[in-house]
């Protein structure tokens, strides 16, 4: 593991120390992602991204969260990433972590933290190539949009994690794993023929 590794590793502990904060739902939230896409759009390659969407509870309407917009975006190549896009967003003032996939095919991905004047977190970016993981949050994402009683579900149990893990943010997202595995079983439904041996 070279130097640079072991300080993105340091880096991403102290990040994962800090205060879980969560606040009823913004509807500026919609406004402030669609900002920072254009921005996006205007900045990164044309022709290396192939999709940027909102993710995460500030993509849903009526969901209280952690008031930083999720953003995933897809790309087709990320070391052309870390060549072409991470100078770019450093200079636009996001802090670049090179961090340890979960879930996704590749064993890294690029995480770009944007933060205000007063150092609160108000932008993640998770810039990735494309696979099951991905597509497994927008159809969380979705399936929360769609149905408000899993919204109301997922609302208790994130304030029970938060008020319980305030500084340890990896404890608050495994704490939710069981609860959107579920959801995705439920929006996904019954395999279909032939479908029963996929891993």
């Amino acid at each position: 593991m070279n130097d640079s590794v072991k300080d993105m590793e340091a880096r991403l502990q102290e990040l994962m120390q800090e205060r879980v904060h969560m606040l009823p739902y913004d509807p500026e939230w919609a406004l402030t992602f669609r900002q920072e896409q254009r921005f996006l759009e205007e900045v990164l390659p044309a022709d290396l991204v192939q999709r940027i969407e909102h993710i995460g509870s500030t993509a849903v309407p009526g969901s209280s969260a952690k008031p930083t917009i999720d953003i995933q975006v897809e790309v087709n190549d990320l070391q052309r990433v870390r060549k072409e896009v991470v100078p770019v967003l450093v200079d636009a003032g996001y802090e670049f972590i090179w961090r340890k996939s979960i879930g996704e095919q590749q064993p890294y991905y690029a995480w770009f933290i944007k933060r205000n004047a007063h150092g609160d977190r108000t932008h993640h970016l998770h810039v990735i190539e494309p696979d099951s993981a991905s597509l497994d949050r927008l159809i969380f994402r979705d399936h929360l949009r769609a149905h408000p009683e899993a919204v109301a579900r997922y609302e208790v149990l994130k304030h029970d994690l938060a008020f319980r893990y305030p500084n340890d943010r990896a404890a608050y997202t495994k704490g939710k794993a069981g609860f959107i595995a579920a959801i995705l079983a439920e929006a996904q439904g019954p395999p279909r023929p032939g479908e029963e041996s996929r891993g």
